[in-house]
């Protein structure tokens, strides 16, 4: 069987410094484990490589003209010719994401994602081209904002990421070389300690991410939150499943979430659309609305509720 290929994925824009930061790690001796490297360009600023100054003895760069090239016959087809054993990608900063995964071969392993952004053009890309700055900080480990400057507030750039993810660390590089990891703390807008923790309509996106993630955390304590009734067949007796329509990126990526709650015979027929304002224990079950296990809220008061003035909420 063909062993696992490690993938070094460089996500960003043009002119953003994945090429100089690729460069400077294939210069690091470090990185000649002996392995043949594919370095795999998918778009060519300004910024060219300097192949005689690598430390990586064994490198192949081949570059992608168009999106069209990246498909699983090709990238197949580079592993053997060159037998690669280690995938380093400059990924173009239009292409989506997706498209990537859905070229890699089967032995191909991600084991890396950064994404590089220039700060003096950052904003405006996320205002312009808010759904290729999601695409390149969903999943990635690490955000380095290049080419930062005193005068810039870190709070702007960091909401944004935040806005996106909690995973990745930020790293802010200033011109001159030095660097500072983001240590900006994100308190939940609202109490997570309160007797009762209560969500404001436009917080529920916050605590719907944050119960998800840290589940155990939330167990056993009472929450109050108004959300919009689904009932289904899939939902089972006594049960409801009560949320709001979330937008993560843009408006093409609107989907409807929330949690299974047990409404303990407090109301009448629930039917799907019926806004409800619940008083809810937290706790974890297994329960056909996950298929599997996950938070249930056990209903302590329901009362029918006013639809609010936004019906969707998003994470700013």
């Amino acid at each position: 069987m063909q062993e696992d290929i490690s993938v070094y994925l460089f996500l960003g824009f043009l002119e953003s410094g994945k090429t100089k930061f690729i460069q400077e790690t294939l210069e690091d001796p470090r990185m000649d484990t002996g392995e043949r490297t594919l370095l795999l360009v998918c778009e060519e600023g300004e910024e060219e490589y300097s192949p005689d100054n690598f430390n990586v003895k064994y490198v192949t760069k081949v570059t992608l003209e168009s999106a069209q090239e990246l498909t699983l016959q090709n990238l197949e087809t580079l592993t053997q010719k060159y037998k690669i054993q280690r995938v380093v990608v400059e990924y173009n900063g239009t292409w989506l994401l997706q498209q990537f995964f859905d070229a890699m071969p089967e032995s191909w392993v991600i084991n890396q994602i950064m994404t590089f952004f220039d700060a003096s053009t950052f904003l405006n890309y996320n205002q312009n081209m808010r759904q290729l700055v999601f695409d390149k900080i969903q999943m990635t480990q690490m955000v380095v904002f290049n080419r930062f400057k005193g005068e810039f507030e870190k709070l702007d750039f960091h909401k944004v990421v935040r806005g996106i993810s909690r995973r990745p660390d930020i790293v802010y590089e200033y011109i001159g070389g030095k660097a500072e990891f983001d240590e900006i703390e994100d308190p939940m807008p609202f109490d997570v300690n309160a007797p009762v923790i209560e969500i404001e309509d436009r917080d529920f996106a916050w605590f719907y991410r944050d119960l998800a993630e840290k589940t155990d955390e939330y167990i056993g304590k009472t929450v109050k939150f108004k959300g919009m009734a689904a009932v289904s067949k899939r939902v089972p007796k006594g049960y409801i499943v009560l949320g709001r329509h979330i937008m993560t990126c843009c408006e093409a990526d609107i989907s409807y979430d929330g949690f299974a709650v047990k409404t303990c015979g407090l109301i009448d027929e629930v039917k799907t659309r019926d806004w409800l304002a619940v008083t809810a224990k937290i706790t974890v079950e297994k329960n056909a609305v996950y298929r599997g296990e996950g938070p249930v809220l056990i209903a302590e008061k329901i009362e029918r509720a006013e639809a609010p003035e936004e019906a969707v909420v998003t994470y700013y």
